[in-house]
């Protein structure tokens, strides 16, 4: 008889080295057409390192620890190498947060994957990442009898050649009527809409950032500075179109994160926005994971209040970001509520009709 757990993760496992100096240089590049920063340092310098920190990531043991610091009987089935030293640390870690590593996949010709992550002194980060066993997960390392007799199965994003077990998920998923999250990747965006759709006509919640969101539909949020009303009660139109062409076909709460500027979400009935819970940030590294994972929790939780869910994962991704690692500042349920609460004026809203 399989364990029955609340919630499995399937994702990238790392060890995640942290390196931040305040001689990092920002650099803003612009075109008629984008605009990006870069994260400089001074060609052939030798760099003072300000500090550094070593901690596990990824996004399928960001999001089962955070599951099971939120009271949730959790497992994960991320795959890292079998010989090497690495997976000693993160297995030792994980059980230490009341993660079962009992469906740890374990590979024989990989090493477990690393990131070195470079953070500016505005707390924004680069990430040097090596898949390693992360982009090798393949659909006969995975115990789908577990799956079956669990609540939820939360896929983070999937890297590399692991991206092909994403169809037989869904379609598990579909057949079997199992609770399936996902937070996409862009490997999996880059395959089109019409590959996509088929995946998130199996989800139950889907979480993207803008940028993932505007790849998939194809439709641009354009700059309007005469809509500042757009940041408070109502949602820029070309949102709105995202949020209704991601979920055609589906049942899915479609979720669109966009930093500093909070959070939508669409149901097919109502549209929802949150604004960013205050932060002093020093690093973003690990908000989106704890996001997509919070919001998915409290769904569970709070039987599908998409206010209040919107509202925990903010607070819960705020806490991440006071921190330096992707899971030092993980909240209980009761912690976030407390914030909340001495926070009364912080809510999300279900927008208007009339601003659809």
């Amino acid at each position: 008889m399989s364990k029955k757990y609340d919630f499995i993760t399937i994702g990238s496992a790392t060890i995640d080295y942290f390196v931040e100096s305040d001689q990092s240089i920002i650099a803003s590049y612009s075109t008629m057409k984008t605009q990006f920063d870069l994260m400089c340092f001074r060609y052939g310098s030798k760099v003072e390192i300000d500090e550094f920190q070593r901690n596990i990531g990824g996004g399928g043991l960001n999001t089962a620890i955070n599951f099971a610091n939120l009271g949730f009987k959790t497992t994960t089935m991320a795959k890292m190498g079998s010989k090497d030293e690495i997976q000693g640390v993160i297995k030792k870690k994980l059980k230490e947060a009341n993660v079962d590593t009992a469906n740890v996949i374990q590979s024989e010709s990989h090493m477990t994957g690393f990131s070195i992550i470079l953070v500016s002194f505005q707390g924004d980060r680069t990430v040097l990442a090596h898949r390693g066993a992360n982009g090798h997960i393949e659909s006969k390392d995975i115990d789908y009898d577990i799956i079956k007799n669990s609540k939820w199965l939360y896929v983070a994003p999937l890297s590399g050649k692991s991206n092909r077990v994403l169809d037989d998920l869904a379609k598990f998923a579909k057949e079997n009527d199992i609770n399936l999250s996902i937070n996409a990747g862009t490997t999996a965006i880059k395959k089109g809409e019409k590959y996509f759709s088929n995946i998130i006509k199996a989800a139950k919640i889907l979480v993207l950032n803008k940028e993932e969101a505007q790849m998939l539909t194809g439709i641009s949020v354009r700059p309007d500075t005469k809509c500042e009303k757009f940041s408070q009660c109502e949602i820029h139109p070309d949102v709105i179109a995202i949020h209704k062409k991601l979920r055609a076909g589906s049942n899915a709460i479609v979720i669109v994160t966009d930093g500093k500027n909070g959070v939508t979400a669409y149901d097919g009935k109502d549209f929802y926005k949150c604004g960013e819970f205050k932060a002093q940030v020093v690093s973003t590294l690990g908000a989106g994971d704890c996001f997509a994972s919070t919001f998915t929790a409290a769904v569970e939780k709070f039987g599908y209040n998409i206010e209040k869910a919107l509202e925990y994962a903010s607070v819960n991704a705020a806490a991440v970001v006071e921190h330096f690692g992707a899971q030092e500042g993980f909240l209980s349920f009761d912690e976030i509520q407390r914030k909340l609460d001495i926070n009364p004026d912080f809510k999300a809203v279900k927008v208007k009709n009339e601003t659809r």
